[in-house]
């Protein structure tokens, strides 16, 4: 670790923190995975009766929706997690910013619904904007009690909080898509997740904050929450661009498409990283406080991680015609080269994703200014370059963009946590290699596999994937998989 000595940990120190990780993890990424099980039943089931032009249109008030949302004041609450020091007065100044802010949004988007309608040529995104304004009404009773029970790496009771809002929000748009709500039933149900987040995060806080308008004394906590701000606000102009730039050159049915390709290969990163960045976080930070290496934690992340994301999205590459006829239907067999091409930039994405805790865990938020703003530059500029050739040309773009960022990202972070570079290749190879032998066999058996109903065909290669990438991983890395099982199942935080 630069910049600061490094001090052996207890045995005790270890053992207890890995404790927490891995009761932390269990609780929020178990949930997580249940969460998704649940909407994407949903979600197969409401693509069925909606339009790909629903999506498209959807797909422009999202843009509109997270635009503004990067000054919603979650990253004052997160900057309670890595404050040295907590008490009544500072969390009520937290809670009184967040009240603040959220209700400034909701006017703003209210009144700034005609604005984006016209921008896109549709009367209905108005109205649409309207509705989703009050979104931003529950956000303050759920932020600062999330960030609190992060602080304190417990997440059982929010696991539990995000599998109802996974129920209410599941059953919310296939009630009204079945019912013949159309695009209404992609607006509602967002709706009904957060006001049900909030209330189930107050209850599982078990507390109530009374805000406080007097901001004197939290300097501290306004300038990291500030620059974490910032950088949401980067992060927000590199992850919306490709919609708001071709939110204007596409028809309303090509835009569904390519977002809900996008939407689809986003799954893993957009839903099942963030869990692990939550207990991340306060795992680094609390690290870093006790003067402890953050290099081990984060090798294992990076090739957690890449055990995942890489047989995955190669897979989903090598199978996407399949995979979508049988999930989605004949209507959307277009999307399926377009899922499959975005699919081949993930890893790289995901892989991106995973850093920033570990220099934000340091109080350093800058380096993660600096990718963010590289990636704000960099996406918008092969977005706007890439629109001229339709939805391939965005795809061209992930291609480009994602690896670029990763080498930028780590070419940062490393340096900060004294990793090495040879020791990240080490720590990824086994991934990378299983997943190449996995990517071999697929692809021999797809060429010589006689004509099959689409999910037949999915079916063999997805299982034949599977099992040729496990057995490559027992084959090549069965010492990794040994201190995978071991970190679930022991005290210790094994050494890297």
């Amino acid at each position: 670790m630069t910049g600061m000595p490094s001090f052996p940990a207890s045995t005790h120190d270890e053992s207890r923190l890995a404790s927490r990780l891995r009761s932390a993890l269990a609780w929020r990424w178990g949930t997580q995975v249940l969460a998704q099980v649940i909407t994407w039943t949903s979600t197969i089931l409401v693509v069925r009766l909606l339009a790909p032009a629903d999506y498209g249109l959807y797909a422009m008030t999202q843009a509109v929706v997270t635009a503004l949302a990067f000054l919603n004041g979650q990253s004052f609450a997160t900057s309670l997690i890595q404050a040295d020091r907590l008490d009544e007065r500072r969390i009520g100044q937290v809670f009184g910013m967040l009240l603040l802010l959220n209700g400034g949004l909701a006017a703003t988007q209210f009144l700034l619904a005609p604005l984006a309608a016209a921008y896109y040529g549709e009367p209905l995104v108005a109205e649409m904007l309207r509705v989703q304004a009050l979104i931003f009404l529950t956000i303050p009773f759920a932020a600062l009690q999330q960030e609190l029970l992060a602080r304190r790496i417990e997440f059982r009771s929010q696991g539990i909080v995000n599998l109802a809002c996974a129920l209410v929000g599941a059953a919310t748009a296939l009630v009204l898509a079945w019912r013949g709500f159309g695009v209404w039933a992609l607006v509602y149900a967002p709706v009904a997740m957060f006001a049900t987040r909030a209330i189930g995060m107050t209850l599982a806080a078990r507390m109530l904050v009374r805000p406080v308008f007097d901001f004197r004394g939290a300097g501290d906590l306004f300038t990291f929450g500030g620059a974490l701000t910032i950088c949401q606000f980067l992060w927000i102009v590199q992850s919306q661009a490709d919609i708001v730039i071709a939110g204007r050159s596409f028809a309303a049915h090509e835009l569904g498409l390519y977002s809900e390709a996008l939407f689809l290969t986003l799954i893993i990163t957009g839903r099942f990283l963030p869990p692990i960045n939550e207990v991340a976080f306060p795992a680094y930070a609390e690290l870093y406080k006790t003067r402890r290496p953050l290099g081990p934690l984060f090798l294992r992340i990076q090739r957690m991680v890449a055990l995942v994301v890489m047989p995955a999205y190669i897979g989903l590459a090598l199978v996407a015609g399949p995979a979508i006829e049988t999930l989605f239907g004949d209507k959307w067999a277009a999307m399926a080269p377009l899922a499959g091409g975005l699919a081949l930039a993930m890893p790289a994405f995901a892989l991106q994703i995973v850093c920033s805790p570990a220099t934000n865990g340091m109080g350093r938020p800058r380096t993660y200014m600096a990718t963010n703003g590289a990636g704000a530059v960099l996406f918008p500029l092969l977005f706007l370059i890439g629109v001229e050739a339709g939805p391939w040309g965005l795809v061209a773009a992930w291609w480009i963009g994602a690896p670029a960022l990763l080498l930028f990202t780590w070419s940062l972070t490393l340096p900060q946590i004294g990793v090495r570079w040879r020791a990240l290749g080490a720590a990824l190879a086994p991934a990378v290699l299983a997943t190449a032998i996995m990517a071999a066999v697929v692809m021999a058996l797809r060429a010589a596999l006689p004509p099959l109903p689409p999910p037949l065909t999915l079916a063999v290669l997805a299982s034949s994937g599977a099992a040729a990438y496990l057995a490559a991983l027992m084959l090549f890395a069965r010492q990794m998989l040994g201190e995978i099982v071991a970190f679930v199942t022991r005290r210790e935080l094994a050494p890297v």
